[in-house]
């Protein structure tokens, strides 16, 4: 394990009026224990969850890769800051890792394709192919397989199922169990998959309580959706 806790000091906030200092979540939590080397946060849309990994990231001193998630239209001085509030028990200090967000992965596509014109070799390391010619879901699968994921370190990953097809969602589990046994690896997930979720021996924290807490994936809100949805799928469109 390499982050083993995290804590929020929410007494030096500089607002709690904006972004993301107004989630209610984050303003509640004082700590977060990590107790297994894979643990997904869950929770509805706005709740906090990509502001926390975004927090963690740059704590961790991590790139964000595909680009950040700055808004300049909204003019918020306060948009990346949170992880200035928090403090992390990190073990080694500073491990290898990165932040993949799915919504800016063309971004990091794009880079990678530059690199390709001065080290062609390193296609090798992601299927043999740029990832820009395969389909969406084959790129996020063929980076996930790749290089960046053989090594030993944290991984944040920020909806990585966007993208894939449920059987994919499984090989993407595959590739992370395989990460587990074979190395020294921590992967925290933000997912509203619940395939995902059902992954064994995984640790969930839900940002849907008045504080951050775990809870079991048959509690997770995806799951209990997904179970009412497929028993009746008509019901949820009667006027």
């Amino acid at each position: 394990m390499y982050l083993k806790s995290l804590r929020i000091i929410r007494d030096t906030f500089p607002t709690t009026d904006a972004y993301p200092f107004n989630i209610s979540v984050l303003q509640r939590t004082q700590r977060v224990d990590f107790s297994a080397p894979i643990t997904f946060l869950c929770g509805a849309n706005g709740t906090g969850k990509s502001a926390f990994l975004d927090a963690i990231a740059r704590r961790s001193g991590f790139l964000p890769w595909g680009g950040s998630k700055i808004h300049r239209a909204h003019g918020n001085p306060y948009e990346t800051q949170l992880s200035n509030h928090i403090v992390l028990d990190l073990n080694p200090r500073r491990p290898y890792g990165f932040h993949f967000r799915a919504e800016a992965f063309f971004n990091f596509a794009s880079s990678l394709d530059d690199i390709l014109l001065e080290d062609p070799r390193r296609e090798r390391y992601y299927g043999g192919r740029s990832l820009n010619v395969l389909s969406h879901g084959e790129s996020f699968l063929a980076f996930f397989r790749g290089y960046s994921f053989q090594l030993d370190g944290l991984y944040l990953l920020d909806e990585p199922e966007a993208a894939l097809a449920p059987d994919n969602q499984l090989e993407f589990l595959r590739v992370v169990l395989d990460g587990i046994r074979q190395g020294k690896k921590q992967y925290i997930i933000a997912t509203h998959s619940p395939i995902l979720l059902g992954c064994p021996d995984s640790q969930i924290l839900s940002f849907d309580a008045p504080f951050i807490q775990q809870i079991d994936y048959r509690q997770t809100p995806s799951f209990l959706f997904y179970r009412k949805f497929l028993d009746n799928p008509s019901r949820f469109f009667e006027l």
